[in-house]
């Protein structure tokens, strides 16, 4: 998302968060560096490591996971975490991100809906659901059929963070942030685009994103997709190509941390810094975001 993410800096989810520690602890016992599971080596502070040395130009996609929603009730906890807390998520957000809560997660008819409701919760004003993958991955095409909710202070997300604090002295931004897409309730007919960096981000006005005009984002289901490769990442809307993102000649983690490990992220917020600039509308809620399916690829060259 264009704006800070602070709450994942002080929690990932305790599943994963211990897992990783757990990992920690073990690698440094073997007296050897972590790696990254998705590159096959681990990165280094040039931020140009871990890269496949066969990657294609050209790849032919095969699906590796992925959720097609077909089990009605709670997400399937094989597949996803709930990321859970209402301490404004480093953006002056409004809404609390419960946990295993069919009013605010639940699979119905097909899709996944991820729905936020104006109530009182445990401090906060508004409750909705954050859900990570369970699994992480370096480099790959990740597609989600979406359609995204309507009304001023809505502030849905498709987005991918690291799976591990590799570079500089603080998560976020250092270890980089991918939005595949993300859409504002005030600026209905649009969607962005977004990634951010140590020397790329929103604080210092230096960003890089694009946006593209979808008129009925709210109203009718798109295919939001992005392609990660060791030299480029690229957004798509139903397979219009819209944002690039290519690595520097002479990278390093300051502007290129795309080596290692991410996770999907997809929630629904409520207000804060960007989602409410104009305001929280009182009469919309609840309002859902309908996630059709989620598909990840690598290219056949990588699996076989």
């Amino acid at each position: 998302m264009m704006v800070m993410h602070f709450d994942h800096a002080m929690s990932v989810g305790t599943t994963r968060r211990s897992s990783l520690l757990l990992l920690l602890v073990f690698v440094l016992g073997m007296g050897v560096g972590t790696g990254c599971t998705g590159a096959g080596s681990a990165p280094e502070e040039g931020g140009a490591s871990g890269e496949p040395s066969s990657w294609p130009d050209d790849p032919e996609w095969v699906q590796v996971w992925g959720d097609e929603f077909e089990d009605e009730g709670l997400p399937d906890s094989s597949k996803w975490i709930y990321e859970t807390g209402g301490h404004g998520w480093g953006n002056e957000e409004l809404q609390y991100y419960t946990e295993a809560r069919q009013k605010n997660a639940r699979v119905e008819d097909g899709h996944l809906i991820i729905e936020a409701h104006e109530e009182s919760y445990r401090g906060s004003q508004y409750t909705s659901t954050r859900l990570n993958s369970d699994t992480s991955w370096t480099y790959g095409r990740f597609e989600i059929r979406a359609q995204v909710p309507a009304g001023r202070g809505t502030w849905p997300a498709l987005w991918l963070l690291a799976s591990e604090d590799n570079y500089g002295d603080q998560y976020w931004p250092d270890n980089g942030e991918i939005d595949i897409m993300e859409h504002v309730g005030y600026d209905a007919g649009v969607v962005h685009s977004t990634v951010h960096t140590e020397a790329y981000n929103h604080t210092q006005g230096t960003q890089r994103g694009s946006s593209m005009e979808v008129p009925d984002a709210t109203t009718a289901f798109h295919v939001y997709a992005l392609e990660w490769t060791p030299n480029q990442i690229r957004a798509y809307v139903d397979g219009e190509q819209y944002f690039t993102f290519s690595r520097p000649s002479t990278p390093d983690y300051k502007k290129w941390p795309f080596n290692h490990d991410f996770h999907l992220i997809m929630n629904v917020a409520v207000g804060g810094t960007w989602g409410g600039v104009e305001g929280v509308a009182q009469d919309i809620w609840p309002e859902r975001m309908m996630i059709d399916y989620v598909r990840v690829y690598k290219p056949k060259s990588q699996v076989e």
